[in-house]
């Protein structure tokens, strides 16, 4: 966590900087209060100056609706000013501009912050307690530090998506993620792997980046005796395991730290990568991104070593990648045939989510045909 640096009041002053999508701090900060309007707060923020908000909590809330409704304002006048080369457009083309438009768009709005005194206490009025919710997502805050205000709002959403979490038909349970972790929202793939057809006899299954541990909690609740739930991530760790407690699951599923597979084999390994090539923005993204496909060609590549004789691999898949024109569906074919694997059947099921028929939304020409597959492999 680095330093934050301005000018209050004619005296130098400092604090710690905080953000989990990885920004530097900002170079250029001005305080601001009650007085400021949208209009001068959106110049500055575009020209990459921060508001150190000094004025009442709940007036920079509006003033952070304020800046959403211009921010989008510019971006529906571009994309109407570019409708013509849109409709030329590929759809990676569409893909990538959309991207950067999402990430200019939380740049800007990331440049109104909100000061905190040390227990995660914010120091104007009409502040909300915020404590449980920052400490539950950065753990205790002796000093004071600096964040954005949308990214802290972020953290509070998170608080109650935690504390009343996600219902899970196919556990007919909740699972309550954590901030940072992404939220199985997204139903179909969880069903898919609840309906896919267990080898008869199966005792031992592993779960590859388990996430909130859903998937190694719908095994389990399956009949396999034993599942050993992997991540690298923290929280995830946390999460999965605080899931599988709350489950009553803690005598067969085990959470361990470890980059994809544990040691030894399985005659069941199941592993939900990232859907997407690309680089991730921020932290969160990681559940939605994969580097090169890293977690993706190295499920492959390991699979055959951690598989029992006769054991299967499940890969959960949606092929928006496909659609975009991210990745061809003849690499994904490639690299399982090049890990000396074959496909020994695949089950498909359309996602259900409100952008899969949106016309509005940038992607929907790609997203209408989405499809979300489970592909059970086995050493050819």
């Amino acid at each position: 966590m680095n330093q934050i640096t301005w000018q209050e009041g004619g005296v130098d002053r400092s604090a710690q900087w905080r953000s989990e999508s990885g920004w530097p701090a900002p170079k250029k900060v001005v305080v601001a209060d009650d007085t400021m309007n949208a209009d001068a707060a959106y110049r500055l923020a575009l020209d990459g100056t921060a508001l150190l908000w000094r004025g009442d909590f709940q007036n920079a809330r509006q003033l952070l609706n304020a800046l959403v409704r211009r921010v989008d304002h510019k971006s529906e006048r571009k994309g109407r000013a570019k409708s013509g080369k849109t409709s030329q457009a590929t759809p990676t083309e569409l893909f990538h501009r959309h991207r950067l438009q999402q990430l200019q768009r939380a740049r800007t709005l990331a440049m109104l912050l909100i000061p905190f005194e040390p227990g995660h206490v914010i120091p104007l009025r009409r502040a909300p307690d915020v404590h449980e919710a920052c400490l539950e997502a950065h753990g205790p805050a002796t000093q004071p530090y600096v964040a954005s205000l949308r990214e802290l709002l972020g953290v509070i959403g998170a608080h109650e998506w935690r504390r009343k979490g996600v219902h899970i038909p196919a556990l007919d349970e909740r699972i309550h993620p954590w901030y940072g972790v992404f939220s199985p929202v997204r139903g179909e793939y969880v069903e898919l792997v609840a309906q896919a057809p267990l080898q008869h006899g199966t005792r031992l299954a592993f779960d590859i980046g388990a996430g909130t541990g859903v998937l190694s909690a719908v095994l389990a609740r399956r009949g396999i005796a034993r599942v050993v739930a992997t991540d690298m991530d923290a929280r995830a760790l946390g999460c999965a395991r605080e899931n599988i407690a709350r489950l009553g699951l803690n005598a067969a599923v085990e959470v361990v730290q470890a980059d994809l597979f544990p040691e030894g084999r399985a005659p069941l390994v199941v592993c939900n990568p990232p859907w997407l090539p690309g680089k991730p923005s921020s932290a969160i993204e990681y559940a939605i991104y994969d580097p090169d496909s890293r977690m993706l060609k190295g499920f492959l590549g390991g699979l055959g070593a951690h598989l029992e004789a006769g054991g299967e691999g499940w890969l959960i898949l949606s092929d928006l990648a496909e659609h975009l024109g991210l990745r061809p569906r003849e690499q994904l074919l490639g690299w399982i045939a090049a890990a000396g694997l074959e496909v020994v059947a695949r089950h498909d099921s359309r996602p259900t989510h409100g952008k899969a028929s949106d016309p509005d939304d940038p992607l929907h020409a790609a997203r209408s045909r989405e499809v979300t597959s489970l592909w059970r492999l086995r050493v050819a």
